[in-house]
């Protein structure tokens, strides 16, 4: 029933009549799963690798020391009327900006679901690192962001001013002409892996893409929910077929509420 309500998005009224069971009993264990996955994160939620010396993965082999990449992202939510300013972003969508930190592997190490979808990336973020426990970044060691972040330590961001997004092999006008459009174009072929997880995560989980019909704080748990569960598929099966939907794609599709940047 919880799994049937996460994937496929569907009303307590609509899963009692599926399951033959009371709205009463749905919405217990419902509570009482969703409690009990949250209480896995620490074992759910992967760990720290960081990029070896000896790394020959084209994506990553430039970035020592990398630990993977790290974004916001928007996820529609319900709230009363009161609330809807300060969730409502600039394309007028209410949303909940969620940060996201993901390895290599599009594993999720860390999340932080709850801001309002007016607060922009950087200010998620620095709540993030001024948390007791929070989001820690070890020393020597850090992650990819784009532009929204302040390029500081533990976080490196492109070359503003800057063309991006390139491509190597591409016709002369789309291959970098410098060093700084070099180190971009590999940037953004190694931080791209938190859009595709992004895309992934949203593309599995129904729940994701448009408002749910519950208490704010309860829509913000299930959200942490599905990131969790994404990091179980993940190591569970050696082949995604979502993500083999994305293979070989540059651009990542919009699942409704995409990423924005600040």
């Amino acid at each position: 029933m919880f799994l049937c309500l996460l994937a496929h998005h569907q009303k307590n009224r609509v899963v009692k009549f599926r399951f033959w069971r009371s709205g009463s009993t749905v919405s217990h264990y419902v509570n009482k799963v969703l409690a009990a996955v949250l209480s896995l994160h620490e074992v759910l939620l992967t760990k720290l690798v960081p990029v070896a010396d000896d790394c020959t993965d084209n994506r990553w082999m430039w970035f020592k020391c990398c630990l993977g990449a790290l974004d916001g992202t928007h996820i529609n939510v319900l709230v009363g009327n009161t609330d809807k300013p300060r969730y409502q972003t600039r394309k007028g969508q209410i949303t909940t900006n969620t940060l996201a930190v993901c390895d290599r592997n599009m594993q999720f190490v860390f999340i932080l679901p709850g801001w309002e979808g007016s607060a922009g990336d950087s200010q998620v973020l620095r709540d993030a690192v001024c948390r007791v426990p929070g989001f820690k970044v070890p020393q020597v060691c850090y992650y990819l962001c784009d532009n929204g972040y302040a390029n500081s330590n533990g976080f490196l961001t492109p070359y503003k001013g800057v063309r991006y997004h390139l491509k190597e092999c591409g016709p002369c006008n789309e291959a970098p002409q410098n060093p700084k459009e070099m180190f971009n174009m590999r940037h953004t072929k190694a931080r791209n892996v938190i859009e595709r997880a992004f895309a992934v995560l949203k593309m599995c989980w129904g729940i994701l893409r448009s408002a749910s019909y519950y208490p704010i704080q309860t829509q913000i748990r299930l959200i942490m929910a599905c990131f969790l569960f994404h990091n179980y598929i993940r190591r569970e099966m050696p082949v995604d077929p979502i993500e083999a939907q994305l293979h070989g794609v540059d651009e990542i599709p919009n699942i409704h509420c995409d990423t924005e940047v600040d």
